[in-house]
């Protein structure tokens, strides 16, 4: 799909909700630069743990605005590097994911990462950028805003079915036990809760492939672009 107007795409919604592969196949058919917001967050966690400063909020605070986090899409994959050192893979561990909420919630934390997220769309035409609250706070002026949901159950088989491509091993129990506790943690949070834009296309992602996602969010960019 070839369209002359450089866009810019936001797209929320919870863990699994299927945000990150709709988002990469969206971003690869346009050519447009594909930003994993949530992987920042997954990286200042990974360091706050690597430190022991997870109950340290100033601690946490000065690797956030002091880290070098560096994001490229490359093969399907966001490299994520903080300092010039790459730390893709150990931002995807359970351990990880069972902390990023709380790390979330510091609302320097969101104001530090959130003025990076809005340099990267500045400094290019076409984007597609993903995570909790790209519609209401980091892009409120996007072109196209779009809000996945789909159900818990449905969530937690995607992400374990993620972990046992890596190779982890957890029960879905676990992990759907994560994602709820997640939900209630990002959208009752103070600072950017998780919440629907009153503007965004709300999308249930439950009984559709990925490749019907992506058709869909395309359509609603191509509608956009029209108008």
């Amino acid at each position: 799909m070839t369209m002359p107007k450089r866009l810019i795409v936001a797209i929320d919604g919870p863990a699994g909700s299927g945000k990150s592969t709709s988002a990469k196949f969206v971003a690869k058919k346009l050519g447009y630069l594909y930003i994993d917001t949530g992987a920042m967050y997954r990286a200042v966690t990974y360091l706050a743990m690597e430190n022991n400063v997870l109950q340290d909020n100033e601690a946490v605070i000065k690797i956030a605005k002091s880290s070098d986090i560096n994001l490229k899409f490359i093969d399907g994959v966001t490299h994520v590097s903080v300092d010039g050192n790459d730390i893709t893979d150990k931002i995807r561990t359970p351990e990880v994911n069972s902390n990023v909420s709380e790390i979330s919630k510091i609302k320097e934390v969101r104001e530090a990462l959130v003025e990076k997220q809005q340099e990267y769309a500045k400094r290019n035409g076409g984007v597609v950028m993903e995570g909790r609250d790209i519609g209401t706070v980091v892009l409120p002026n996007a072109d196209v805003k779009i809000f996945l949901t789909a159900s818990i159950e449905e969530r937690a088989k995607r992400r374990t079915k993620e972990f046992e491509e890596k190779g982890i091993s957890i029960s879905l129990k676990e992990v759907e036990d994560n994602i709820r506790q997640r939900d209630v943690i990002d959208s009752t949070r103070d600072v950017s809760p998780l919440v629907k834009a009153p503007d965004a296309v709300e999308v249930d992602t439950s009984r559709v492939t990925i490749e019907q996602q992506v058709e869909i969010i395309l359509g609603l960019i191509k509608k956009a672009w029209e108008n």
